[in-house]
């Protein structure tokens, strides 16, 4: 089992940044997968970018650009660097992690379902 504890929300004006990161703890030998991922309201997950082991990185057509993704492995930590954000951005930012053995590898994606733990979530709030 693994526990992940997200920080580093908060409030922002449009064109800021903000860096999300996401500590592990419990079983941290066991993640393969490790990603970021929001969701807003009446909204579903949506996948931001994730990250394996062997730092292989996929990203969401939303995180394109301005978003990046980085795990230091020494730290057990997962890091969402965010750039020009938006009012559009505004939601509950989550980290999601995937056991070793669950995923073949090289098959990282943003999909949530292949996400096993979560942590409870970093409110962003962009102002315009």
């Amino acid at each position: 089992q693994v526990q992940l504890q997200e920080s580093g929300g908060g409030s922002v004006q449009a064109g800021g940044s903000l860096r999300l990161s996401c500590t592990a703890s419990g079983n941290t030998n066991r993640p393969y997968c490790m990603g970021w991922f929001r969701q807003a309201p009446g909204k579903s997950r949506e996948g931001l970018a994730t990250i394996d082991t062997d730092g292989r990185t996929t990203y969401g057509d939303s995180a394109k650009g301005r978003f990046t993704i980085a795990r230091d492995s020494a730290k057990n930590t997962l890091y969402l660097q965010m750039n020009d954000l938006k009012p559009e951005d505004s939601s509950v930012y989550y980290c999601g992690a995937a056991p070793s053995g669950t995923v073949n590898p090289g098959y990282c994606n943003g999909n949530p379902y292949q996400h096993n733990w979560w942590g409870q979530g970093t409110p962003v709030t962009v102002s315009s």
